[in-house]
Parts: C-alpha cells; structure tokens; sequence
C-alpha cells in the first residue's frame, strides 16, 4: 500500500493511496483460504471445496470486505503514521469512479483512492490566573418569601357557593366558546373551567367583562389578543367569547400557620419558610452562575484565536439555521420583521457558529490537560433527573438512554462541559458583586444569540 500526500493547507490535508491489484488479488485469496475450512456447502466435505467454486459463490462479497478493509487500513495508517488528530471522518474519493470500483473488485485494476480530512488546531491554552471575572450575587429578600406564601395559600383557599354578583376574588366555573369573524377557533372551548376574578389567569380584559356576572347567566365577552400571544395564528387577532356561568364561589380565609405549613409536608411556618427561601437562593444562585459563565465565555472568546476546521463550522451552522428557519416557522415572522436580512443573519449566526466550535475545541483541550472526567454515578444522577421530569415513564425513558449511547453523549456533554468551567473558574480571578434581584434577572439582549 502506498500512501502519499497530496495536500497540506492550513487544517486540510489529502493522502493519495494505491493498493496494487495483485495486492488486492493476494487478499482476495487469502480471505477465500481462510474461509474454505469454516463454510458448509453441499456435496463438499469441510476444507476440500475448490477455490474456484469459492470465489464463485462467495468472491464479490469477500472483496467488497477486502476493499472496506483496505480503506480502514489505510484511514488508520495515515492518522498513526502522521499523528493526526481529526475534526471529522475522512472522505473518500475512488479514482476512476465506477469504473475504478469495478476494476478493483474483479482485481483487474489498481485500487486508488483519495483521503481528504481536517484535523484539529494546535493552540496553546495557557494559563488563566490573569482573567478576571465578576460574578454578580443577589440575596432572597424576606417580602419575596412572604409573597410566595401568599400565592400557595391563594392556590390553597377554600371557596364557598355565593348567591348574587361575581366580584373580583370569587371563583366563577364557566363553559365558553371562542369565535374570530364568528368563526371558533381551536383551543377556544373549554367547559367547566374554574377562574378566580382579578387572577389574569386568561387575556387582559375577559375577567373584568364577568365581573357582577350571577350563576345561570350568560355573556358576550369581547377581548383582542396580544401582538406577541404564543399562538400566532391568533396574535393581535380581535375574538368574542360565548360565557356561560355555572356557578359562583366567595373566597374563604385561609389563615397562614403551623397547620398550613402541615400541608405542604411541613412541621412548622419556619420550616416552610425555610424551604421556600433556599428554593428561591438556588434559583438565584443558578442564574448568577450562569452570568458568571457566560462572562467567562466572553473572556475566552476575546482571548483565543485559531483557525477552525470549517466542517465543524459548517456542521455548527446548519444546526443553528435550521433552528431559525423552525422558529421562524412557527411564528410566521420573516427577516425583515427583525429589521435584518437574510444574507446579514446567516453571518450573524455563522459567526455564532464559528464562537461555539472555537469554545468547544478549547473546553476540549483543558479538559484533556486538566484530566476533567464524568463518573457513572453523575451521569445516572443526570439521566434520573431527566426521567423524573416525565411521571410514571421513568422506567421507559432509564431504558432508553440504557440503549442509545448517543442520547447518552448529550447528557455527558454538558456535564463535562461544566466540569471544565469549574475548573477554569477556580484558576481565575472572581470577584462577587452584590446586585438586586432585578439586576440580577435583567436580561442582556447582547447575550441571547451567542448561548
């Protein structure tokens, strides 16, 4: 086998490889020699078949194996001979095309064929003891537990039946009818429908029109969608609701204590409290940390530059494209409802693109230097957490991460990924910064395409 290159261009390469046709000839032999005391064929005995009966019965298929194999070996010989390391899976070219092929397989031709592949940059990552960060920390505010508590008990009220006019607080049970243009729409019927006045459980201003409304009475309720309603087929869309009242509830009091507490599993109010305000620091504590790394992610990028495998690039790309072809899909919006162009958007989210594969080669690197592994026990914690988002399927969905490696790799992914911001944080420079909820919350239109 004979293996040249023919190019090295930046993180390109291609190997020319020549197998001779009587190399090809001799494996096709020995592969039918090998054969010839395992097969079972009537009127032969074990060992004795003639080997021109073999290559007749058996000879394509062989060589097909034959010339797969050649390809390996040769795919193999050409990363350990020239210690690559490959961004993707090699192309292979066949010289002569069909015909090539053919020649091959009848071993009456050489078998040529071309390697083309991109291998991964080489970088130096460095070290990280002069980034700085600044990891903004908000603190749960005592008003905020006390409002929660409030919402559970309000979910929690007793109601009792009210005789006379619906005021804002009591519960109506209501049947409606959805209609645009006098037309139902779907998802605008329900019937038995349970609405506390003054909650904004439905659209502004379909509540205040049932205010004063009395068990057995019926009313046209007209409203208009909003412009950015997640259905889009009904957004901005102008819509008359048929009401009937069935019945009509007063609020009880609900007095917050001990018992209340109790309710919810709880041995006292402190306790419930407590449980609510470290629920709400962890969230908090999440999305602090989430700045923190999209901060660290901004620094990397800015820090590291090197050339990028375009097929990972281009892999990248299609990925976030069809995602915004999706998006656009659903909400029938177009380039120019964004005030863009298509021509400017794909540059846009190629450069994206082109942030996440720099990152993730990077990621990837520390993590090899830093050792970074995921045991089992972190990736089944994860896969169980992802089965107990789906009640009474969790044994089906264990299975299938059980029998799907790749489902499995985008769980470890993250995890990893992860790990190795743990890792680069710890060598970095971060300071905290004390911000309000708000602040902390705040949403920085910057920040949203790069993720």
């Amino acid at each position: 086998m004979q293996v040249t290159e023919t190019l090295s261009d930046g993180l390109k390469r291609a190997y020319k490889v020549v197998l001779p046709m009587q190399d090809l000839a001799k494996r096709l032999e020995d592969e039918l020699d090998n054969m010839k005391d395992k097969v079972r064929i009537n009127g032969f005995r074990p060992g004795k078949v003639p080997p021109g009966h073999l290559r007749k019965l058996y000879g394509k298929q062989v060589m097909g194996d034959v010339l797969q194999n050649a390809v390996n070996e040769a795919n193999r010989k050409i990363v350990e001979d020239h210690s690559l390391r490959l961004a993707n899976e090699p192309t292979i070219d066949i010289e002569g095309g069909d015909e090539g092929v053919k020649k091959a397989m009848e071993a009456t031709g050489d078998l040529a064929f071309t390697v083309k592949l991109e291998v991964l940059p080489k970088f130096e990552v460095g070290s990280f003891d002069d980034v700085a960060l600044e990891r903004p920390v908000a603190a749960v505010d005592e008003a905020e537990v006390d409002q929660a508590l409030e919402r559970m008990a309000s979910q929690s009220r007793p109601f009792s039946p009210k005789e006379g006019a619906a005021a804002n607080g009591d519960k109506l049970t209501i049947d409606f009818v959805g209609k645009i243009d006098g037309v139902e729409f779907e998802g605008g019927k329900g019937e038995g429908l349970d609405l506390v006045l003054g909650s904004g459980q439905f659209i502004p201003g379909f509540e205040d029109q049932l205010v004063g409304a009395s068990a057995g009475e019926s009313r046209v309720v007209n409203v208009k969608f909003p412009e950015q309603y997640q259905a889009a087929h009904l957004a901005g869309k102008d819509a008359s609701f048929d009401v009937t009242v069935q019945a009509v509830a007063a609020p009880g009091e609900l007095v917050i204590g001990d018992e209340f507490a109790k309710s919810y599993g709880m041995e006292s109010l402190d306790k419930l409290k407590d449980a609510i305000r470290s629920t709400m620091q962890r969230e908090l504590d999440q999305v602090s940390r989430a700045k923190l790394k999209r901060a660290l992610l901004d620094a990397l990028d800015a820090r590291y530059s090197f050339e990028l495998p375009e097929t990972l690039v281009e892999q990248e790309f299609n990925t976030i494209w069809q995602r915004v072809q999706e998006e656009q899909q659903q909400s029938g919006k177009t380039f120019a409802d964004e005030n863009t162009t298509e021509e400017a958007a794909r540059a846009e989210y190629r450069g994206i693109a082109q942030r996440r594969v720099r990152l993730g080669l990077l990621m990837a690197e520390v993590g090899e230097q830093e050792k970074v592994q995921v045991t089992e026990d972190e990736l089944s914690a994860a896969i169980v957490e992802q089965a107990r988002q789906y009640p009474g399927q969790e044994k089906m969905v264990w299975d299938f991460y059980q029998k799907n490696p790749q489902a499995v790799a985008q769980i470890r992914a993250p995890l990893y990924e992860e790990k190795v911001v743990d890792v680069i944080v710890s060598k970095a420079k971060v300071t905290d910064k004390t911000v309000s909820k708000d602040e902390l919350l705040k949403e920085d239109e910057a920040e949203a395409p790069k993720a």
